[in-house]
C-alpha cells in the first residue's frame, strides 16, 4: 500500500509539475505569443480607407470634402447555407442589383465580405430595417466635390477606396491620407460568430490649400465653354497665372466633367489638356525670336525690314505672309505678325543662338508644375534641323509646346525677365491647422529687365489699331500680347491640314503692373480660324471679368504711349 501511495504521489506530482511548466511557458516565457494568438481568434481586423484631408482654394473655400456613407457587409458563415438564397433574393430586391452577383458575395469563403460600398441613404435605411442575420452596415467616408465640375481637371478624383486618381488628388495622395489605412475590429466567439460590429478608429489626412481662386476659375470656365459652343470647337484650354510668382490662379479645359460622376465621361475628356497636349504654337512663338534679337542687340524698334515680296525662301521652300506688307519696322513685324520679317530676324540670330533662347525660355522640358500628366513638348537641336527649319521654327512650326509653356514664356516679358516655375499647391496643413509646407516661388533670370521693358511696349501695339488683336483690348487697362493661328499637322497625309487649326491669344494685363498672365487656346474652330478673331475676344471677356473681380483700378487709356515699368 505504501509503495502504491508513493507511485500515485509521484504521478500526481509529475502531472502537477507538467502543468506548472506549461503555465510558466504560457504565462511567462511565451506570454506575448499566446496573447497574439488569442487576439487572432477573437478579433477580426478589417482595413478600411481613412478620411482624406480637405482641399481648399486660396481663400479657404472648400473644393473637396468628405461625407459619411453606409457600406453593406456580410458574414457568410453566420448566414448559413440554408438561408443564403433567401438572403440573396432579399438583398438584390432592396439594392436593385443582380441576384447572382449578390449571391456570389454571400458565398465568399470568409468571415467578412463587402456586398456594396457607399450606398444611398435610402438603401442603407432599408437594410437597417430588414434586420437580416449576418448582414450589417459600416460607416465609410466618401469623397464629395461641392462645386461639381469646377476645376475638375485640376482637382482630380478618387476611386471606391478613396485612392487618388488624376490631378491634385493623385499627386498629393500621400499627404491627403497621412497614413495608409484605418481599421475596424470585429469581436467573435470560439466558433467565429460575430459578437459586435466593432469600433472604427478614425484618422484624418492633411489639408491642401491651392493657389487657384474659385471666382477666377468660374470666370475662366464660363467663358471657355461659351467659346467652344460659339465656334463649334473640338475643345479649348485656358490658364491664368500670376506672372511674378508662377501661382496658377485658374486653369480650365472645355468640355469638363462632374467630379462626383467621372465614370460617365470618356477618359479623353478627363485629360488636363493644358499640360498634357502639345501643339505647334504658331505666331505666339515669335516673341522668342523678337526677345532674343533685342537681348543680343541685333535690332532696335525702328530698324526696317523689306517684306514687300510677301514671301521669303528658306531651304528651298517659300514661306508667305498672310497679308502682303511693305517695309516694316521691327515693332511692326511683331504688331502685324509678319512671317517674312520674323524669319529675317531669325536668320540674323542664327540657328545656334535661336535654339539657345528657345531652351532659356523653358521649351523642350517640363515646367515642373506640381500635378501629374505634364509633358515636355519637343524642339530638336540644331544638328537635326533641315535647311528650312530655322524659318519654320521662327514662326512656331517644327516645335511642340503646351499652353502652360507658352504662358510661362510670356510671363518672362511681364515680370521683367524671370522664368517662373508654375505651381498649384500653396500650403499643406495638418488637420489641426499647423502649416507643414508652404510654397516658395522659384525663378531664374532669362532676359535683362531693359529688354523686357522695350518688348512690352511693342506687344501693346498688337492690341492697337493696325495690330492683329484689337479684339483683345480691355476697357481701362492696357493689354500686351500676341495672336497665334497654326495649322495642325495631319499624320495621315503627312501635311499641314487646310481645315484644322489652333487659334490662340496670350498676354498680360495691366501692362505696367501685370496682375494676370492669360492664355486662351481653341482647337478646330469653325467659321473663322484666326487667333485675333477667335481667341482674342475670349481673352478680353475673361480679362475684363477677372480684373473687376480682383478690383483692379481702371484708367482712361486713350493714349497708349505710356511708360511701361516692370514694378509690381
Amino acid at each position: 500500500m505504501r509503495t502504491r501511495l508513493i507511485i500515485i504521489a509521484c504521478l500526481i506530482s509529475s502531472v502537477f509539475l507538467a502543468v506548472v511548466i506549461r503555465l510558466v511557458d504560457i504565462m511567462l516565457l511565451n506570454h506575448s505569443l499566446y496573447v497574439q494568438m488569442a487576439k487572432m481568434q477573437q478579433i477580426k481586423i478589417e482595413e478600411i480607407p481613412i478620411k482624406r484631408g480637405l482641399i481648399f482654394d486660396r481663400k479657404g473655400r472648400e473644393l473637396a470634402i468628405n461625407v459619411d456613407m453606409e457600406s453593406i457587409y456580410c458574414n457568410p458563415s453566420e448566414i448559413g447555407e440554408s438561408q443564403i438564397h433567401k438572403v440573396a433574393t432579399e438583398l438584390s430586391t432592396i439594392m436593385g442589383k443582380d441576384r447572382e452577383t449578390v449571391l456570389s458575395k454571400l458565398k465568399a469563403n470568409s468571415k467578412f465580405s463587402w456586398i456594396e460600398r457607399k450606398v444611398s441613404p435610402e438603401i442603407a435605411e432599408k437594410i437597417k430595417n430588414s434586420k437580416i442575420k449576418g448582414v450589417g452596415l459600416i460607416t465609410e467616408s466618401k469623397r464629395f466635390y461641392p462645386k461639381g465640375s469646377l476645376a475638375s481637371h485640376l482637382i482630380g478624383y478618387v476611386d471606391i477606396d478613396n485612392k487618388g486618381i488624376e490631378g491634385i488628388e493623385s499627386k498629393y495622395d500621400r499627404e491627403l491620407t497621412a497614413v495608409n489605412q484605418a481599421t475596424v475590429s470585429y469581436y467573435r466567439d470560439a466558433k467565429g460568430n460575430l459578437l459586435s460590429k466593432g469600433v472604427l478608429r478614425e484618422i484624418r489626412g492633411n489639408n491642401i490649400i491651392l493657389t487657384i481662386d474659385e471666382g477666377l476659375q468660374f470666370i475662366l470656365e464660363r467663358n471657355l465653354d461659351e467659346a467652344v459652343r460659339q465656334w463649334r470647337a473640338s475643345y479649348a484650354s485656358a490658364i491664368m497665372m500670376d506672372p511674378f510668382t508662377g501661382e496658377i490662379l485658374a486653369m480650365a479645359n472645355s468640355p469638363s466633367f462632374n467630379l462626383n460622376n467621372p465614370a460617365t465621361v470618356k477618359a479623353d475628356m478627363r485629360k488636363n489638356r493644358a499640360i498634357t497636349d502639345c501643339y505647334e504654337p504658331g505666331s505666339t512663338f515669335k516673341i522668342i525670336v523678337g526677345a532674343a534679337a533685342l537681348e543680343e542687340g541685333l535690332v532696335k524698334p525702328n530698324i526696317r525690314y523689306d517684306c514687300s515680296a510677301g514671301y521669303i525662301e528658306v531651304g528651298g521652300k517659300r514661306i508667305k505672309d498672310v497679308h502682303r506688307h511693305g517695309v516694316l519696322t521691327f515693332q511692326e513685324v511683331i504688331q502685324k505678325s509678319s512671317n517674312v520679317g520674323t524669319i529675317k530676324i531669325a536668320l540674323s540670330l542664327g540657328k545656334e543662338r535661336l535654339y539657345e533662347y528657345i531652351k532659356k525660355f523653358g521649351f523642350g522640358e517640363k515646367t515642373g508644375i506640381d500635378i501629374i500628366g505634364e509633358v515636355s513638348g519637343w524642339v530638336r537641336p540644331p544638328a537635326k534641323w533641315s535647311g528650312m527649319s530655322i524659318g519654320s521654327i521662327a514662326i512656331g512650326q517644327e516645335v511642340a509646346a503646351t499652353p502652360l509653356q507658352i504662358l510661362r514664356a510670356y510671363s518672362v516679358i511681364a515680370n521683367g525677365g524671370l522664368l517662373v516655375k508654375p505651381y498649384l499647391v500653396s500650403e499643406i496643413q495638418s488637420p489641426e491647422g499647423v502649416t507643414l509646407y508652404k510654397a516658395v516661388p522659384e525663378t531664374k533670370r532669362v532676359l535683362r529687365e531693359e529688354t523686357t521693358m522695350e518688348f512690352k511696349s511693342i506687344l501693346t501695339t498688337v492690341t492697337e489699331v493696325g495690330g492683329t488683336a484689337k479684339e483683345a483690348s480691355v476697357d481701362g487697362n492696357i493689354v500686351a500680347g500676341k495672336t497665334g493661328t497654326a495649322q495642325k499637322f495631319d499624320p495621315i497625309t503627312k501635311r499641314y491640314s487646310k481645315i484644322n487649326y489652333v487659334s490662340s491669344f496670350v498676354g498680360f494685363v495691366p501692362v505696367d503692373k501685370p496682375k494676370i498672365a492669360l492664355i486662351v487656346v481653341v482647337h478646330d474652330p469653325k467659321g473663322h480660324i484666326y487667333g485675333g478673331i477667335v481667341a482674342a475676344p475670349i481673352f478680353r471677356k475673361i480679362a475684363n471679368d477677372a480684373l473687376s473681380y480682383l478690383e483692379v483700378p481702371r484708367d482712361d487709356v486713350k493714349d497708349k504711349n505710356i511708360l511701361v515699368t516692370s514694378t509690381r
